[in-house]
């Protein structure tokens, strides 16, 4: 499997000409967007449209230069666009609009619309599962599968005791698998995260 790095992915999308680029970055980041905007209420035919959005103007945000790394985590900028962007759809959908026939229609209602603090958790929870389906994703290419098998025991919440006996491995083989493969996964996420210049 290959693995691009996200710094990789951004420096990429600065070049217009690059059609892949558009493709990788949508391919990584469009499934935490998507999820966020389903949960701040959208319909499912809104959220395609605001995930659509939110990508585009990432984009054409970042071509233009106005992220900045130094001021704030990539997953902080991707959710104040999101953000807005589905605020902005959400409005759209609620105003009132022409009927072709005459006069207007009343606004459609729009219900348990998430305040700004309801939405922060809401993002924080979908960037936590994103980047741990990444990171987990990447690792299991990278370790023999009885690594993999005892990592993942743990993670669903088995003590090393329990996995060791139901796998019929010493104890000591647990802690190590586990010691490796989360250094691993800081470090894919990592690669994630944080932007270099590349």
């Amino acid at each position: 499997m290959d693995w691009i790095t996200t710094s990789t992915i951004l420096g990429r999308l600065r070049d217009w000409r690059d059609e892949g680029a558009w493709e990788t970055f949508d391919r990584r980041f469009r499934t935490p967007v998507t999820r966020f905007v389903r949960g701040m209420g959208l319909t499912e035919e809104m959220a395609e449209d605001a995930a659509q959005e939110t990508m585009i103007t990432f984009a054409r945000l970042y071509r233009e230069g106005r992220y900045e790394p130094g001021r704030g985590k990539l997953s902080s900028w991707l959710f104040g666009i999101a953000y807005k962007t589905a605020l902005k759809i959400r409005t759209r959908a609620a105003a009132p609009r022409e009927n072709p026939i005459g006069g207007t229609e009343g606004a459609r209602r729009i219900e348990n619309m998430p305040d700004e603090k309801t939405a922060t958790t809401i993002w924080e929870y979908e960037w936590r599962r994103f980047v741990l389906g990444q990171c987990l994703e990447r690792v299991r290419h990278e370790f023999e599968p009885d690594t993999m098998r005892v990592f993942e025991k743990l993670m669903d919440h088995a003590s090393a005791s329990e996995v060791a006996d139901e796998l019929g491995v010493p104890v000591k083989m647990v802690y190590n698998a586990k010691h490796r493969v989360l250094n691993r996964m800081r470090a894919v996420r990592e690669e994630l995260e944080e932007i270099r210049e590349e």
